[in-house]
């Protein structure tokens, strides 16, 4: 429990590094917290519609579904500062730049431009530069995932023996050659 409390007891720390074990534990918390969230939002609906019946109301769904997306919402604006935290101490582990976070959100942001974009054209048939915009947003979009692999495979790695750029080994161990 005290791994998956760490990146909360550290909430906006940037600097220094953290273990595998600290990371993929905040990991797996919100997996199961995001899966909770859902599950209550599958019941939440599943009731309203079962109780309503045929006259479903759809101010009484509608009014759910807000309450439930404002309480998303709040979930990830609260776990968003943490969970970039944990993460930059993760790369800054393996003796890696903490930048390598912006890499998927980069061409993701590019991608949701160009598919305005395209979509912002409002005419039935796809123009030559609606295609255009549609082709470079799925191209950004392939390279979004791209770089998040290159970032899973980065936080997968052990982390650099010894003291680094960016702080001491949080294992304990020594820098100590192979040779020697």
């Amino acid at each position: 429990m005290e791994w998956v409390l760490m990146p909360l007891k550290r909430y906006a720390e940037f600097s220094g590094r953290s273990r595998r074990t600290e990371y993929w534990a905040w990991v797996l918390m919100q997996v199961v917290v995001w899966i909770a969230l859902w599950t209550l939002f599958v019941v939440v609906a599943n009731v309203t519609i079962f109780t309503l019946g045929d006259s479903v109301d759809p101010a009484a769904l509608g009014a759910g579904v807000l309450i439930l997306f404002g309480l998303y919402l709040l979930v990830w604006l609260f776990l968003l500062i943490p969970s970039l935290a944990v993460t930059v101490r993760r790369l800054h582990d393996s003796n890696r730049s903490g930048w390598w976070v912006v890499g998927p959100a980069l061409p993701y942001a590019l991608g949701w431009i160009a598919l305005i974009a395209a979509l912002g054209e409002g005419k039935p048939a796809l123009s030559p530069a609606a295609a255009s915009l549609a082709m470079i947003a799925i191209l950004a979009f392939l390279l979004a995932m791209l770089f998040g692999v290159v970032l899973l495979v980065l936080t997968l790695l052990d982390g650099t023996p010894g003291a680094n750029k960016y702080g001491p080994d949080p294992k304990g161990r020594s820098a100590a050659s192979v040779f020697s």
